[in-house]
């Protein structure tokens, strides 16, 4: 990875997602992807840990603000086959020694720039069912915070992928 920049994001998860969503679905989304991802999930971690288009993506919890922002460092995203030093990255993320479970994951996104936010309307699919997600995120986090609220968000609870997969699967 060439420049590695830090993020501020907010998701919240559910089949409900209100005035944000109707406002997103009265915008044309800037670009549309399906994809099937795999995610290595820890109860001991929260890292975000996706095999996605034939990379190994992580990233990593860095800071929780005053809002509930968290801000995530990318620390890998190489392709196959991984070295000793990039699987330790992955290990290490995940803080196994620990129960760790792999996840098959389809992902339709809708993205779309709200306030010069990177948002970002899905549906999430597992074994275990579907659920609605939206995520928004920024290096700057005011901005972030500031969009979660003008879509009327601020009353959701601040849930990470990780976080989310796990509570879908009964993994905690």
């Amino acid at each position: 990875m060439s420049e590695i920049v830090p993020r501020w994001e907010w998701r919240t998860f559910g089949d409900d997602l209100g005035a944000a969503e109707e406002r997103l679905a009265a915008l044309e989304p800037e670009r549309v992807q399906d994809s099937d991802e795999s995610y290595l999930l820890s109860r001991h971690s929260d890292a975000s840990v996706k095999v996605r288009d034939g990379l190994m993506d992580v990233k990593r919890l860095e800071a929780t603000n005053e809002d509930g922002l968290e801000q995530w460092r990318p620390v890998l995203k190489t392709e196959f086959t991984l070295s000793t030093q990039d699987l330790n990255v992955v290990l290490d993320a995940l803080g196994l020694g620990a129960d760790a479970r792999a996840v098959d994951v389809g992902k339709h996104r809708e993205h779309f720039t709200i306030d010069g936010c990177m948002t970002e309307l899905s549906t999430i699919t597992t074994d275990a069912g579907s659920v609605r997600t939206i995520a928004i995120e920024l290096e700057d986090p005011a901005v972030v915070i500031a969009t979660v609220r003008a879509l009327g968000l601020e009353g959701r609870e601040n849930t990470c992928l990780a976080r989310g997969l796990k509570a879908m699967l009964g993994f905690q």
